[in-house]
């Protein structure tokens, strides 16, 4: 085998391989198969405490008997975390009265910047109502685990572990989880609002 067609062979099994461990990630593997925006019974999801914009102490008991649509990300995240925000609160207001029943929330994976009064002030610019959590880094940890999210420090910023000017690679995901708290489905970044309205909305008749 030449240089060129090794070079070929390499790249096609680590793309084979990255595919295989989305697939996992999402549950895709198992005998009860989903994809985004396809109502599933994966995995994902589970008990979480951490703190909100307001100062107050959430629990995923909290918000039983309504549906639950959550993003991870971060307040400093430049384009991604305001741009899934902003879908999530445009697909809101298309529900319009519908919109009662879900209660969006964001969930901070970056508490060493996202304090509480921090985060009141960024919330403002989405959806009304919309709660952002935030907490220990190992409550963090264990609730993005819980939700199957990676999240990392950027890899060009790592050697600014003692300034607060970095970036954070994470997946950009959000997900629908039911009135028992339990995983629904999930929209990627490609999911516009509208398609996401239509899919939330047939979960809640």
């Amino acid at each position: 085998m030449n240089l060129s067609a090794f070079r070929v062979a390499s790249i096609a099994v680590v793309s084979i391989l990255a595919m295989l461990l989305v697939a996992w990630q999402f549950g895709f593997l198992s005998p009860n198969k989903n994809s985004f925006g396809v109502p599933g019974n994966a995995k994902i999801g589970g008990t979480f405490n951490l703190l909100d914009h307001n100062g107050n102490f959430r629990t995923n008991s909290d918000f039983r008997g309504r549906f639950m649509l959550i993003y991870f990300g971060y307040s400093y995240c430049p384009d991604v975390c305001p741009t899934a925000l902003q879908i999530m609160s445009t697909a809101l207001q298309f529900l319009g009265k519908q919109a009662k029943s879900v209660q969006p929330i964001f969930i901070t994976i970056d508490p060493k910047r996202d304090t509480p009064n921090h985060l009141k002030d960024y919330v403002k610019n989405f959806y009304p109502g919309i709660i952002a959590l935030t907490g220990t880094q190992d409550l963090i940890k264990d609730v993005a685990k819980k939700y199957r999210i990676y999240f990392s420090q950027a890899t060009q910023d790592k050697t600014k572990s003692n300034s607060d000017n970095y970036l954070l690679d994470h997946s950009s995901i959000v997900f629908l989880m039911g009135k028992d708290g339990k995983y629904i489905t999930h929209f990627n970044h490609q999911t516009n609002a509208e398609v996401m309205a239509k899919i939330i909305s047939k979960q809640l008749k």
